[in-house]
């Protein structure tokens, strides 16, 4: 994998996320789901870019279980 490769295709999961969210009804459920599922699918790409920047070992890999923790909370 390149360097710069699983951002885009975080950034590719994120826009994907967001017509499956458009597509969802207008009901009060499915606004619901569509609510949490934008804000855990972008996230996940957030969380990502954030642990680039980490400040040490130990930030990194909390930054990544919570891009991990995001990106399962989508998927569900």
């Amino acid at each position: 994998m390149e360097g710069r490769d699983l951002d885009e295709r975080l950034l590719g999961y994120a826009v994907r996320i967001v017509k499956v969210m458009e597509a969802l009804p207008g009901t009060l459920a499915g606004r619901r789901i569509a609510d949490q599922l934008l804000r855990s699918g972008v996230s996940v790409g957030a969380h990502y870019e954030e642990a680039q920047g980490a400040e040490s070992r130990s930030d990194f890999v909390h930054k990544l279980q919570l891009a991990l923790k995001d990106l399962r909370e989508s998927f569900y």
